[in-house]
Order: C-alpha cells, then structure tokens, then sequence
C-alpha cells in the first residue's frame, strides 16, 4: 500500500431498489436499475477485497438494502472474514423471520431511519404513510437481540418537532439517535429553499438537543450532525479525501464518499474492471485529492487545511462546478455569497408553510399517485 491511509469503513450500497421518495435523498439523481446491479458472487469478492484492505466495518445500505434477497449471505461472509456488519433500512419489509435469518448470518447492529414523529410527516417528506411498519420494525429489531440505531433528518419541516422525535425513539427503545442536519445533495440540494431551516429554527433546536442530550444521559446516546451551511467553515472531506472510507454503488463504481457521484467530470473505477486495492491505491479520482497539494489558495495557505482539508469535494462541485475549488460553506472561499444567498432566502421563507402546498412544491425521488400514499 506505499504508505497510504487504510480504509476501515465500507459502504456497501447494494441497491438504489427503495419503497420510500424522500426529498432529502442523496442517492444520485440518476438512480441504478435492478438489472445493473452487482450479482452474490461479485459482492462477495468485494467483501473480500475490502478485508484485504484493512475494512473492518461493513455498512449495508441502499436503497434499501432488504429488498436483496443475498443479504444474508452477504453478512454470513463478513462474519466469516471477521467484520463488523450494520444495517442501514428503512425498516419497511423487516419482518421476524427475516431479522432473524441476518442475525444468525452473523448481522452485529441495525438503524432504523424515521423522517418525524408521526405518519403525517413521514408521508410528506418520503411520500409514504407506512409510519406503523417503521414502529414495528423497531420492536422487531430489539426483539431480535440487535442494538437500535435511529437516524433523522432534521430540516424544515420537522425541526419543531422535535421533542417528539426524540420521545418516539426513547419509547421505542433507542440506544442511540442521530440527529442529522440535512447535507444538500441529490434530491436535498434540489428541494434546499424548502428545507433549509431559519436561524431561529436551528437554534431552538439546538437547545432542544442540549437538553434532551442532558436528560437521557447514557440511555440514550444523541449525536447532532451539524448543518455546516451555518457553519464558519467547512466540514473535513470524510477526514480528508480517500483516507478512511470507500462506497461501492450498487452497479460495482467504487467512491471515496457515498456522494461523490455526484461529481461528474471525474470518472472513477468499477469492481467490475479494477480490483479494489488498484482502485484505492492508483486510480486517478481516488489520488485527485489526497493530502493537500492539490490545494488552490485560499486552502494552500492557510493553517486550517490539515483540519478540514479544504472542505467537501462534492459540496464544491455542487455549488461551483468545479469539485478542487474551496468549499463555498468556508467563510474565506471567493464562492462563499453561494451559501450566504441560501440562507438569505432560507430566514425570509414561511417557516410554517401548509403541508399540502409543500406537498405539490417538493421534488420527491418518485412523485407517486395518490392512491399509493
């Protein structure tokens, strides 16, 4: 490896299949279909690739990642290989049987996502009203002896609920919850003027989190994901571009971040063409920023850049076109009236908009029929 960082996380995206339409989805715009997708044995090589690696970590995701019928498999070979494996779901298809099947494949942990607190929001943010499966899939998941990872994405539209968030995931046996500020790619960046949140909404919520955090002590672990749009500068890109992790999408083009496709002026590699350690070690997108060279002024000279290594990639190609210039978040990037503009708009807005006018205002990853909903 000639000295270069390991990876310990892989991000396994099996799948971009997924019952759920949410508009804050950083899955690429441009969705791969069933048929493109790895088949058993080429996941299974890469399991083992990335073992080779240094992966210790196996994230399963999607999409949601239930809907392939090899998942089992899938974790009966980590275990085998010795990795952690989690599951990333939506929780809607978890049955018993089948959360039984993925632990006795060797399945160590679950998070379970929600979009708010009760069916009416999860309806309007993923355009479904199946709040009750995602209940269940909770009890499920405990009952099957697997700790309970919860995940939501805060914005808009459900930052003033909150408390009630928070309580639903205490009652439903949480041990630990991720509070995660929306990150504007995919479909976020296309709905960000409808859920950028105000100031004033951020910081309210901010002390709810303070407060609950303090409450629940060690039951219930908090973590708050910031929204670094508010942020003075940037977050580090995933510690710094192709250092600790790497995404396999579900058609087998490795990433040095689950959104880095969304970067399409650089063409990065195929498990189907390259096996990882190549792709990792001496592909041209995965060397393009590594360490700090790479870096134009303002990030070369300042004494940040070993900090937050000129910010996100993606970020940058997103609001600029251009993935090496200074993430427009930094207060000293020559881009940053980008952010500056957003949230303008975003503290002007009706923060208490009518969900049925939102409704017709979002962009969802499939706007579905109303009698679907």
């Amino acid at each position: 490896m000639n000295g270069l960082p390991r990876p310990f996380g892989l991000l396994a995206e099996v799948t971009h299949q997924c019952p759920l339409h949410c508009v804050y989805c950083s899955n690429p715009l441009a969705l791969i279909d069933r048929q493109d997708e790895l088949g058993t044995g080429e996941w299974l090589r890469v399991i083992r690739e990335a073992a080779g690696l240094g992966v210790v970590q196996v994230h399963f995701s999607g999409g949601e990642p239930l809907v392939r019928h090899d998942l089992e498999t899938l974790v009966a070979e980590c275990r085998r290989l010795g990795l952690y494996t989690n599951l990333i779901t939506s929780g809607l298809g978890l049955t018993e049987s089948r959360a039984n099947a993925l632990v006795s494949a060797g399945l160590n942990s679950a998070q379970l996502s929600i979009q708010g607190d009760a069916a009416e929001s999860t309806n309007l943010v993923a355009a479904s009203k199946r709040f009750d499966r995602k209940e269940a899939a909770a009890r499920i998941i405990r009952e099957a002896g697997l700790p309970l990872n919860m995940n939501v994405v805060l914005h808009r539209v459900n930052l003033a609920r909150l408390d009630a968030i928070i309580d639903v995931c205490v009652a439903w046996g949480a041990e630990r919850l991720e509070l995660a500020n929306t990150q504007y790619y995919g479909w976020a960046l296309r709905n960000r003027d409808l859920l950028m949140p105000s100031k004033a909404q951020l910081d309210e919520a901010v002390g709810v989190y303070e407060r609950r955090k303090a409450e629940l002590g060690e039951r219930m672990e908090i973590l708050w994901i910031l929204p670094d749009y508010y942020e003075p500068y940037p977050k580090p890109c995933m510690g710094g571009w192709a250092r600790t992790a790497l995404t396999v999408a579900p058609d087998g083009v490795v990433y040095p971040c689950p959104v880095a496709a969304e970067i399409t002026t650089m063409e990065f590699s195929s498990v189907r063409d390259h096996d990882l350690e190549w792709i990792w070690s001496s592909s041209t997108a995965f060397e393009a920023f590594r360490g700090t060279e790479w870096m134009p002024d303002p990030c070369h000279s300042c004494p940040r850049k070993e900090l937050d290594f000129g910010g996100c990639r993606c970020q940058a190609f997103a609001l600029t076109g251009d993935a090496a210039r200074t993430d427009p978040v930094c207060v000293h990037s020559p881009d940053h009236h980008l952010v500056q503009d957003a949230l303008v708009r975003a503290n002007e807005a009706d923060v208490a908009e009518d969900g049925e006018v939102l409704r017709e205002k979002l962009v969802y990853r499939r706007r579905p029929a109303p009698g679907e909903r």
